[in-house]
């Protein structure tokens, strides 16, 4: 049985380290190795699409991540209670055409028993931003561990 430590029911510490974990992965930009943080049978509501299983997640996070170019998230646990997290998230991008922007946004997940996402349902808002406007200028991949957060950054 496939198991994604640390596992419900959380603690204010294993929550915010189940919220970390999920940005490192995202930050890594690697839709296979994402999507296995998920059950096979998840569930997504993201924006206004519903995605069903862990293929579609993983197909889902292909096409993002071709269209969401140079992509760095930062996210921060709102609240928990037993097998449930609430996060606020914002991360920046740009599109083929050199437009940065900054997504904002809130997320609600529930896990199984193993430690797997189960349900995922985000609420996201762009916002055109001009290159000078960006606040995340990390290398790609993970976020350095002395990089504002969101609160730390006002956002």
């Amino acid at each position: 049985m496939e198991t994604r430590p640390p596992l419900p029911p959380f603690t204010p510490e294993t929550a915010a380290q189940k919220v970390r974990l999920a940005e490192d992965g995202w930050n890594s930009r690697d839709p296979a190795r994402v999507a296995l943080a998920y059950s096979p049978d998840t569930y997504w509501r993201n924006r206004a699409e519903f995605i069903h299983g862990r293929a579609e997640a993983q197909a889902f996070l292909e096409r993002k991540w071709i269209r969401e170019l140079d992509y760095r998230l930062i996210k921060e646990l709102w609240t928990f209670a037993g097998n449930r997290i609430a996060v606020r998230f914002a991360y920046e991008w740009h599109d083929d055409s050199g437009q940065w922007y900054r997504s904002y946004g809130n997320e609600n997940w529930q896990f199984d028993e193993n430690g797997l996402m189960t349900h995922r349902h985000a609420s996201i808002n762009d916002l055109h931003i001009a290159e000078s406007e960006r606040k995340y200028h990390w290398p790609l991949g993970r976020r350095p561990d002395d990089h504002p957060g969101l609160s730390e950054l006002g956002f």
